[in-house]
């Protein structure tokens, strides 16, 4: 089965028939799916590989799934990515400590890699709000190691979640009580900021959580803990158009309703590190999992913000 349901309202969000397919294989840490529905085709990393790869699904009826190339190499061990108000590519790179914004004729600009003076940690996600600012996070895991960056000094005195300001371009801290933070995500009318914490992966005293932030313009509030991952910890997550939160965890995809409630998950056959909606419809679920892309269709669809 590649469903497993905790609540009888998982039941209208999948077909019990519809299955995961494994689309493609051959990656070391498969991490930051972003879909370009104007290019029909997901882009996602292999970050240990230093590489990015393009993804584009084949027309609907034909035999094959679709066919996957290297969309840039090196990549500067980019892991997350999304696209700005504009379509542009926004990525965190781990090679470079930095966020960039790849520009429609292929050069980069660099939005920020340093804070107060110091570099920054390893910029891990990033989620572009309806007013253009780039909000992101900035754990260590790029620079504790040569496997996903380089190894190296970390600066900062913090691991925080930061706001690039669309005007002024000025950096700033909005949250800085994390021990690892991870995925972002913002609720459809983005009143709330979901941020998963994941130090679990490296500390198992410390509980793999979702935080749920109210947003007032630039600054955040409360920080409870909105939901727990039972197996694994929460890395990538997203949010459907009805506000329920999809995360990643070992054993697959988690869902959650609005309140925090365990609805079911998608089981997939190896590590989920995270996941996008994508498709004509947004109702096609796109997971990166260890070494491979995974991908299953279902009966809800990613939300779009204002």
């Amino acid at each position: 089965m590649d469903f497993e349901q905790f609540d009888k309202g998982f039941r209208d969000l999948h077909v019990a028939s519809a299955h995961v397919d494994c689309l493609w294989t051959g990656a070391r840490w498969t991490e930051g799916p972003v879909w370009f529905a104007d290019m029909n085709c997901l882009l996602f990393s292999d970050i240990p590989n230093n590489r990015m790869m393009r993804f584009a699904p084949d027309p609907v009826g034909s035999d094959g799934m679709g066919t996957v190339s290297v969309f840039r190499a090196p990549s500067n061990f980019a892991n997350g990515h999304t696209r700005d108000r504009q379509g542009r590519l926004v990525s965190c790179q781990h090679g470079t400590r930095s966020v960039t914004r790849t520009e429609w004729d292929g050069s980069i600009t660099v939005l920020a890699d340093a804070y107060q003076g110091r570099r920054l940690n390893a910029p891990n996600d990033v989620v572009v709000s309806s007013d253009g600012a780039v909000w992101f996070t900035d754990p260590t895991y790029g620079s504790m190691s040569d496997y996903e960056g380089f190894r190296g000094e970390i600066e900062q005195d913090a691991r925080n979640v930061f706001r690039i300001d669309p005007q002024s371009g000025a950096l700033e801290v909005v949250c800085d009580d994390f021990t690892q933070p991870n995925g972002l995500a913002f609720s459809p009318d983005e009143r709330f900021l979901y941020i998963a914490d994941s130090a679990f992966s490296h500390d198992p005293d410390f509980p793999p959580i979702v935080r749920r932030f109210a947003v007032d313009g630039k600054r955040l509030s409360g920080g409870e803990e909105f939901c727990r991952i039972d197996t694994g910890l929460p890395d990538g997550i997203r949010i459907d158009d009805e506000g329920r939160l999809w995360s990643s965890a070992f054993d697959g995809v988690h869902c959650f309703d609005t309140g925090g409630t365990l609805l079911g998950k998608v089981k997939v056959p190896e590590v989920v590190s995270n996941l996008c909606f994508g498709g004509p419809m947004r109702n096609r679920l796109y997971m990166t999992g260890t070494t491979s892309l995974y991908a299953v269709t279902l009966c809800v669809n990613g939300a779009q913000r204002p």
